[in-house]
């Protein structure tokens, strides 16, 4: 037994050394396997019809500037290059957002080939079989770094019996040479059913600044191709952890059966496998991920054994298989749950795979012992969903859940952004100043009806917030102080984003200067009112600023960014002058 676990475990490591190559692979076998398909009909050629769902962007709800809505339709801008509103544009860039205080390491049972941070999902007006998709980047290309399609036609008036998604490209995070536009055309691999829902993940930590697209293309035929009698041969190392969880049985979304143990065998004697300490097993086992312990659970009962023990489960991060993960899976995964801490069920229950009473019967089984939960896009979020949260989970220190403000004085990261179904944010805000004197990182980008009254209550109550983003927040003036009240009272805020706030002023700038020595990330992009003297005290006064978003201020131009660039060499300046 010893020997089959070292073996196990060493296969596993054999895996994850190949990753770097997984994206390359894949596209060799995609080559060969549309080198061998025989079209039966004509291409069609669509161009997104829709945009149904998306993790984030840059612009405002209120506009089409950088928003993900620009996908939908023929090009805006391409192939022209540069920083352009027409374009889908995502909120995250580079690898100073990861070194936010906000941001927690990810769980160490996360697949390392599992790359997305952000994702938008295109419905195209045909289902067709894909023979290849054009993703056409207009500025800082390379982020997209997985395509998926879905058996679901979002304009079918039957729900479907299963929806399935497939993916039919994936790489890593790339960094192109030039910021220049161009057309991404990836080998894709060939599905067995025909598709008019297609999603892209994106990963934008190599780039210096936002990735912009313009437009997706898809290619098609809509009967199936013949494939030739010529059988390609599949190297096993060609095998990448979604193959295998297909052909072989291991997904996640069949938990029931990996996890059961009926077939397994009862070893009267283990040899030295007996003689090794529990806490060595466990902590090999430590290492693997969920795929991994599922195939090691069907083993032996030993195994079995130690891949259900709860202490395996304290961190545990199901976002990488959204696609495959629902109400059954979340059914057996209840008792190995019981002291799980962080949980990430983020990008989860899309298409109703989850449902209500499924994540409620979960979290009321597994919720007590959590003290991080993260929802990002959870499809199935309702206020019955955040009354079980607030029951539940009384440790809990981090959510994007308002109900449970007032059950958690212990909150210090919140993240309520683009909640557009809030009515009075003032309400909120004010609870925030009274029950959450923690809070160390507040996100309220985009939040339409908060006034000077709310951020007044909010930075009385909360003066530990190192974060605070009131990006795209309308209702905001300086004209009322809130901007220069904010400054005073928030000495150690790092981060600050007062993204696409005309009003804010010199004066503004130089309370932060005069106040937020500890000021890392600042972005005032399209303020009219800020001067470059204002900034260079600012510069002068925040030693530990690294980031500066001065894109579309109309009084800093190119002269003034390469002076301060020359002062100042230790701040990125970002400033875009493409309108």
């Amino acid at each position: 037994m010893l020997t089959v676990l070292s073996m196990f475990y060493y296969i596993c490591l054999r895996r994850r050394a190949r990753t770097a190559t997984r994206g390359e692979m894949n596209s060799r076998r995609a080559v060969e396997s549309n080198s061998r398909a025989l079209p039966m009909s004509a291409e069609t050629i669509q161009y997104a019809k829709e945009v149904l769902d998306f993790t984030s962007h840059y612009g405002s709800e209120n506009s089409m500037s950088y928003t993900m809505w620009n996908l939908a339709g023929i090009p805006n801008v391409y192939p022209s290059s540069g920083d352009f509103t027409q374009t889908a544009v995502f909120r995250t860039y580079g690898t100073w957002w990861d070194q936010c205080a906000s941001l927690h390491q990810p769980s160490k049972r996360t697949s390392p080939s599992f790359h997305s941070q952000d994702y938008v999902e295109l419905a195209f007006e045909e289902p067709v079989y894909p023979t290849a998709i054009h993703i056409l980047e207009t500025y800082h290309p390379g982020a997209v770094v997985k395509i998926l399609a879905c058996s679901a036609n979002p304009y079918s008036q039957n729900s479907p019996a299963e929806v399935r998604w497939e993916t039919i490209w994936f790489g890593e995070p790339t960094k192109v040479n030039s910021p220049q536009a161009r057309q991404f055309s990836p080998c894709i691999k060939e599905i067995n059913f025909p598709t008019n829902l297609i999603r892209l993940e994106i990963n934008s930590s190599l780039l210096d600044y936002y990735t912009e697209l313009d437009a997706v293309v898809l290619h098609g035929v809509k009967e199936r191709p013949v494939l030739s009698l010529k059988t390609a041969v599949i190297h096993m190392n060609d095998l990448d952890e979604e193959d295998c969880e297909e052909k072989e049985g291991c997904g996640v979304g069949s938990l029931n059966r990996q996890f059961g143990s009926t077939g397994l065998k009862e070893w009267t004697n283990n040899g030295y496998f007996d003689k090794l300490p529990y806490e060595l097993i466990q902590l090999i086992i430590s290492h693997l991920t969920l795929p991994d312990m599922c195939r090691l659970a069907q083993t032996c009962k030993r195994l079995h054994q130690h891949c259900c023990d709860p202490l395996q489960y304290i961190h545990l991060s199901l976002q990488p298989y959204w696609a495959k993960l629902n109400d059954a899976s979340l059914e057996y995964l209840q008792p190995r749950c019981t002291l799980t801490q962080w949980l990430n069920l983020s990008w989860t229950g899309n298409r109703g795979v989850i449902s209500v009473s499924g994540f409620s019967r979960f979290l009321k089984v597994c919720g007590a012992e959590l003290l991080r939960l993260e929802l990002a896009c959870g499809h199935f979020l309702n206020e019955t969903c955040l009354e079980v949260i607030a029951e539940t989970c009384p440790h809990l220190q981090q959510t994007a859940l308002l109900s449970i403000l007032n059950f958690c004085s212990e909150l210090q990261y919140l993240n309520l952004g683009s909640c557009v179904m809030i009515e009075d944010y003032d309400l909120i805000a004010s609870m925030m100043g009274a029950k959450c004197k923690k809070l160390r990182s507040l996100d309220l980008w985009r939040c339409k009806n908060i006034t000077e009254n709310g951020i007044a209550a909010l930075v009385s109550g909360c003066q530990n917030l190192e974060e605070l983003d009131l990006g795209w927040c309308p209702t905001l003036q300086s004209s009322t102080g809130c901007f220069a009240k904010l400054a005073r009272s928030l000495t150690n805020v790092r981060k600050l984003f007062l993204t696409a706030n005309r009003s804010v002023c010199d004066a503004d700038i130089e309370e932060l200067a005069a106040n937020c020595s500890r000021l890392q990330y600042l972005d005032i992009l399209g303020t009219r009112m800020v001067s470059p003297e204002s900034l260079r005290k600012l510069l002068q006064s925040c030693k530990e600023l690294a980031l500066l978003d001065v894109s579309f201020c109309s009084q800093i131009d190119s002269r003034v960014v390469q002076e301060l660039n020359a002062s100042f060499p230790h701040v990125a300046i970002k400033k875009s002058f493409t309108q």
